[in-house]
């Protein structure tokens, strides 16, 4: 992942200081360069500048449209990850609609983000099929 030799390159999407913090940590220990934009400005912003190799949406935000980060980073031809509610149901089906590859829970990238992410940017993860959000794992 990421250009010839240069590490992959992560941006998270989320508005709330504190999980935008934590996946940047997560993603930077996993090994990519990585930062965060607050909205869909900032997105497409980052998008143009430099494509990410993976996206991380947090699907909660209140300052954009979750479902509509996933689809507009999926149309740059990147990998794309949300994180939700574990309950909420139809958003994490709408973001997998919308091209996401995972819809995680909270608690999973809480407690495994770190390894996740690494499992995501050296490509082992990303060769696992992509279940549907509603099961009964915390994923």
């Amino acid at each position: 992942m990421g250009d010839a030799g240069a590490p992959p390159r992560v941006l998270v999407v989320a508005d709330d200081l504190i999980w935008s913090t934590r996946l940047v940590s997560q993603a930077t220990a996993a090994g990519a360069v990585s930062h965060a934009v607050r909205d869909l400005t900032g997105l497409r912003a980052a998008i143009a500048e430099h494509p990410p190799d993976l996206v991380i949406v947090d699907l909660s935000a209140r300052a954009f449209d979750g479902v509509a980060a996933v689809a507009e980073s999926v149309g740059v031809r990147t990998r794309v990850l949300a994180v939700a509610q574990h309950e909420d149901l139809e958003l994490r089906r709408r973001a997998l609609a919308a091209g996401a590859r995972r819809v995680y829970a909270y608690a999973k990238v809480h407690a495994d983000g770190i390894a996740l992410l690494k499992r995501w940017l050296d490509g082992t993860e990303a060769a696992a099929p992509i279940e549907a959000a509603a099961g009964p794992r915390s994923r």
